[in-house]
């Protein structure tokens, strides 16, 4: 071959290993898009990352699909791929609907008598069909809930082969992606405090399912096998009952399982050891954890209590890092604001901003690296005593904040409080949105609405 032969045939080589290359990272990034596995999605960010999401939406603008889901569950809806998977319970008889505003009433200490079926529903993201429905488990409920709270609160983890759905007060199923049960591990119900019932989800790391039930009688971290549902290891807690969804922390000195209790928040290796422990928490713990700028975020905030606190921790703690009286960091926390923590919404990281959403209809910002507070509650809608429990989400340098009346209040990103409009779809809501690709999935109290520009 003559050189000027072999030059072209190099650049053309060159040229098509380019273009190959170029196509396998937009592919990956174009999968990545359309993947949410878990609550909150991603890193449990709740941030979106596809270049066409809606932001502005009603009950007959930019709906691509609505599908009726039998029974209640305020479980978030996960995504991979195109499917849609959601959990729910169906009972057998009369049926209650869920109650709005906080746990004051509402308690039901007796359970019902009623048969229940325990349900994961996979839909098409495009059309929202239904692919296939399965009924997981059937008996009348084990223990009783609070009338705000279903039976299919907890948020099923997916890591694009199987699917593990699991019902705190029952068990945990895993169902591959056609809807046939692989395995299944069943737990006794436990005594939940006044009766509210579960809600803290799974998370999947590796080959593992990490599971926390803290409850009134004999609380735990669980290690599964995802292939085979068999026990790793299991650590009693010395806790009681809590709601917040466990975090795993790959941080820049090795990966922690980060537990939030209202005794202590602890942290575990991936073997169940404890590696240290925080306390000052508030007497309620719902928010579920998350990291960014190398901090881990953590906080507790119920609304009947004077410390509702958000504590920013450093990686490599070792031991009891609980602050002393009047302390506001020492060597592991980075920052803390002793009454900034929502009560049921977790907050949210977005761009250099930690956001604060409170139940009672307030947003707040801070600095995400310092805690510094930029600005203070802020009133987010005077016309309505709405509450607030699904946690916001971020995309196109948008904050959104969905109510409980149906009613998602959009932000523009940024130091300054700034509202910018409000989109209604009239329908009970407390489940947190999932993302995926061009399609914002929000869950009602009897429809999954499938949101996309220009349907």
């Amino acid at each position: 071959m003559h050189g000027q032969d072999l030059v072209s045939a190099l650049l053309m080589n060159f040229h098509w290993a380019g273009f190959i290359l170029a196509f396998l990272l937009t592919a990956s990034i174009s999968a990545a898009e359309a993947r949410w596995p878990q609550f909150r999605g991603p890193g449990a960010l709740g941030i979106g990352e596809g270049k066409n999401l809606p932001e502005i939406w009603s009950k007959e603008q930019s709906v691509a699909w609505k599908t009726e889901i039998p029974g209640y569950g305020w479980s978030s809806p996960i995504v991979w791929d195109e499917r849609i998977l959601v959990t729910s319970v169906i009972k057998d008889g009369e049926v209650e609907t869920p109650k709005k505003g906080l746990y004051f009433g509402g308690e039901r200490p007796t359970p019902s008598k009623d048969l229940h079926h325990w349900m994961v529903y996979c839909l098409d993201r495009r059309t929202g069909k239904k692919l296939w429905e399965k009924q997981v488990h059937e008996s009348a409920p084990p223990s009783s809930i609070h009338l705000k709270n279903t039976y299919a609160s907890e948020t099923p983890v997916t890591d694009g082969e199987r699917i593990y759905a699991y019902f705190g007060n029952v068990g945990i199923f895993c169902l591959d992606l056609a809807g046939n049960e692989l395995w299944s591990q069943k737990f006794p119900a436990r005594r939940i405090r006044n009766g509210w019932g579960t809600a803290a989800s799974p998370v999947l790391h590796g080959n593992r399912i990490y599971l926390v039930n803290d409850n009134e009688e004999q609380s735990s971290l669980l290690a599964l096998d995802k292939r085979t549902g068999k026990q790793v290891w299991r650590v009693p807690r010395e806790e009681k009952s809590n709601w917040a969804t466990p975090y795993i922390w790959e941080n820049e000195k090795r990966t922690e399982i980060i537990a939030p209790g209202r005794a202590k928040v602890r942290s575990y290796d991936l073997e169940g050891t404890p590696l240290w422990e925080l306390g000052g928490m508030s007497s309620i713990v719902i928010p579920t954890p998350f990291s960014g700028f190398g901090l881990l975020y953590v906080c507790s905030g119920y609304v009947g209590d004077k410390t509702r606190p958000v504590f920013a921790i450093r990686p490599g703690a070792a031991g009891d890092i609980s602050l002393r009286s009047g302390e506001t960091r020492n060597e592991f926390v980075a920052w803390s604001q002793p009454g900034a923590a929502p009560y049921n919404p977790s907050p949210l990281l977005y761009g250099d901003h930690f956001y604060v959403l409170f139940d009672f209809g307030f947003l707040a910002c801070h600095d995400a690296r310092t805690g510094r507070e930029l600005y203070g509650k802020q009133r987010i809608n005077t016309e309505s005593t709405s509450g607030f429990t699904a946690s916001p989400w971020a995309y196109n340098g948008r904050i959104f904040c969905l109510s409980e009346d149906g009613d998602t209040f959009v932000f523009q990103a940024g130091p300054d409080y700034r509202l910018l409009r409000k989109n209604s779809l009239d329908e009970l809501c407390m489940a947190t949105p999932a993302i995926a690709d061009d399609s914002l999935i929000i869950r009602t109290v009897r429809h999954l609405f499938c949101i996309r520009n220009g349907k």
